[in-house]
């Protein structure tokens, strides 16, 4: 709910003779409980004044239906936005029987420019909720973008987590049949060439990696080698291709171990290989998980810039880099991401963290344009004294018409509750007040470029 140290500033009651004075230029209403008198989208609707019950203001935000304020009789309900001519950002419905004295827009507007007393004290009482409803929605923006990195971060780790914890799980099986093969192996009656040709192929195998194949070609390629396989009189074969092909192991590799050792002996060394190069995949794979795990929390520190000063000089391409690995759980399905990076771009003193925001913003919003699906254009440049960071994708483009408002506060053209309308505005003062720059917009169906420059030199002032 609003709250200030002087609640009588936003919320003043209405003394008698300034009721009797908006009396004269509005009407009475009655209300039943529930009942709505203005919703929050409405591109215009009225002023109105208690004067029995309560009225009940709320805002959507998300899939949060968030309290503003009750109003109590004498106390008026309505935004600096009847003014300037926006969209009402709340919703005001009554909690029982009320009655208000409901004033249209145009009446109240002459209320206001008379600036008789009334006017003016219900003219301070609506900036000063404006302000209060700002720095709420700004805050609960952050935490927001804050909770969506969280859960998009918890989920890509818990990929790479899972998977090192299965296959640890599975190494301490493997490690296990290896040594029961290994010493089988050594029961056999195996030359030392021999011996010399299956390690050389076991070490050749687990040194190169093995082809990136589809399921099909993967599927193909094992059918084949158990057909080989039962051809060298090896009935197992379907137990040992999957391995053996996935690590590049196939008919064409075995011809030379098969020359040299007979059918008996060949089946103990092929279990043998399969049992080592089975170790060593799992081995690779908890590399790979824990190798990921680490990437995603250096990133998560370095996105933070965490244990850091706040002004400092910076890699603008590493910020781009952590914010897209931060929102990799987005692109990575649908969207082919374009760098065009100017390597000669030097290091700027900037806020770090609060710059990570604006590219978080920006490509967040990107992604929302492309419906997850499109090409992101991400280009640096040096521009005399300034930094140039473009941020392009192939979305539906903005509407001309409202191109010159999408960086005001509240608005947004997302459907009602599917966004505050502060992320540009808070992508905005990031880049303008606090680093002294310059943020604009282009856009056209297939083709929306988000520019910024940023300054080399650190701000003077960045209050």
């Amino acid at each position: 709910m609003l709250h200030d140290p002087n609640q009588i500033t936003l919320f003043p009651k209405l003394s008698e003779a300034q009721l009797q004075q908006l009396a004269e230029q509005g009407r009475e209403v009655e209300l039943a409980a529930g009942d709505i008198i203005f919703a929050q989208g409405d591109p215009t609707y009225h002023f109105y004044v208690v004067l029995e019950g309560q009225i009940r203001v709320t805002k959507k935000v998300g899939a949060e239906e968030k309290l503003l304020t009750i109003h109590e009789p004498g106390q008026f309900t309505g935004d600096i936005s009847i003014l300037t001519g926006q969209p009402s950002i709340a919703t005001a419905r009554a909690t029982g029987k009320a009655r208000v004295l409901e004033i249209k827009p145009e009446d109240f507007q002459r209320i206001i420019a008379e600036c008789s007393e009334g006017g003016q004290l219900i003219l301070a009482a609506m900036a000063g909720r404006a302000q209060e409803v700002e720095g709420q929605l700004r805050q609960q923006e952050k935490l927001a973008a804050l909770g969506k990195l969280s859960a998009g971060l918890a989920h890509e780790l818990n990929n790479p987590a899972a998977a090192g914890r299965r296959a640890a799980q599975q190494l301490r099986e493997a490690v296990g049949n290896a040594q029961s093969r290994t010493f089988s192996l050594q029961e056999g009656n195996f030359s030392r060439d021999q011996q010399q040709l299956l390690t050389a192929l076991q070490q050749e195998a687990m040194a190169c990696k093995g082809p990136s194949l589809d399921p099909l070609a993967q599927s193909d390629r094992e059918e084949a080698l158990i057909d080989w396989l039962e051809q060298q009189g090896i009935d197992q074969g379907w137990q040992l291709a999957p391995t053996l092909i996935a690590a590049g192991v196939d008919e064409d590799r075995l011809h030379a171990l098969a020359a040299q050792i007979n059918t008996k002996d060949l089946a103990k060394a092929l279990t043998w290989l399969e049992a080592t190069l089975t170790v060593a995949g799992l081995v690779q794979e908890v590399e790979q998980s824990t190798a990921r795990i680490s990437e995603l929390v250096r990133a998560i520190k370095a996105y933070s810039y965490m244990d850091q000063a706040p002004l400092q000089e910076m890699d603008l391409h590493q910020g781009l880099e952590n914010t897209l690995t931060i929102l990799q759980h987005k692109l990575k399905h649908g969207i082919t991401i374009k760098r065009e990076y100017d390597p000669t771009l030097p290091l700027i003193c900037a806020y770090g963290s609060e710059l990570n925001q604006v590219w978080t913003n920006l490509i967040d919003n990107a992604i929302a344009a492309m419906n997850a699906q499109g090409e992101l254009t991400i280009r640096t440049a040096r521009d005399l004294t300034d930094v140039l960071v473009e941020i392009a994708d192939t979305g539906s483009g903005i509407p001309a018409d409202i191109q010159s408002r999408i960086f005001e506060p509240f608005f947004t053209t997302k459907g009602v509750g599917e966004g505050s309308g502060l992320g540009l505005d808070i992508a905005r003062r990031i880049v303008v007040q606090r680093h002294k720059g310059d943020i604009r917009v282009s856009s056209q169906p297939g083709n929306t470029c988000f520019q910024v420059r940023l300054p080399i030199q650190p701000p003077k002032d960045s209050r």
